[in-house]
C-alpha cells in the first residue's frame, strides 16, 4: 500500500494549549500549506479531569472556564493558520480525550491527525501521553505526534 499525500485535504490538529500542543499545531500548518490542506482544530473538555476539579470547586465554573481555555487555544491555532492562508475552524467537545479526538476524524473524514506527545505537567503530562497513544490505536487515518 502506497501513502498518497496528497489525498490528505483535512487535517485534525489537537490541543489543550501546551507548548507541545502548539508546535503541534505549528508543524501542521506547515503540512496543511504544503499539501494545500484546510485544518479543523479540536479542544476537548476531559470528563474525568471536570469531575475531579469539580469535588472542590462548582462544576459550572470549572467547565466555564475550560470552555474558554478551549476557545483561546482553538482561536490562537485557527489565527495562526489563517494568516498562512490556510483554512481553518475550530470545535471544543467534552468527553474522553482520544474518544472525542477519534470520533471527531471518523465524523469529519479527516486524513491525517496531528497532537503533541504531552500536555500541560505533571499527571496532565502523562494523562496525554496516553491520549496520543490511545488515538494512535483507534484512529482511522494517520497520526502524527510531534515531539
Amino acid at each position: 500500500m502506497s501513502l498518497n499525500f496528497k489525498s490528505i485535504q483535512k487535517i485534525l490538529v489537537a490541543t489543550d494549549g501546551s507548548s507541545s500542543s502548539m508546535r503541534a499545531a505549528e508543524y501542521a500548518i506547515g503540512v496543511a500549506k504544503m499539501l494545500n490542506a484546510q485544518i479543523k482544530v479540536i479542544y476537548v473538555i476531559d470528563e474525568i479531569v471536570l469531575e475531579q476539579v469539580s469535588k472542590v470547586a462548582e462544576r459550572e465554573n470549572v467547565e466555564k472556564e475550560l470552555q474558554e481555555d478551549g476557545r483561546r487555544s482553538t482561536n490562537y491555532v485557527v489565527g495562526l493558520a489563517e494568516k498562512e492562508g490556510i483554512k481553518a475552524d475550530s470545535l471544543i467537545a467534552k468527553g474522553r480525550p482520544f474518544e472525542q479526538i477519534v470520533h471527531s476524524a471518523k465524523e469529519l473524514n479527516m486524513g491525517l491527525i496531528v497532537m503533541g506527545t504531552y500536555g500541560r505537567k505533571g499527571a496532565e503530562r502523562i494523562l496525554i501521553g496516553s491520549v496520543a497513544e490511545r488515538v494512535i490505536e483507534y484512529s482511522p487515518c494517520p497520526v502524527l505526534v510531534v515531539k
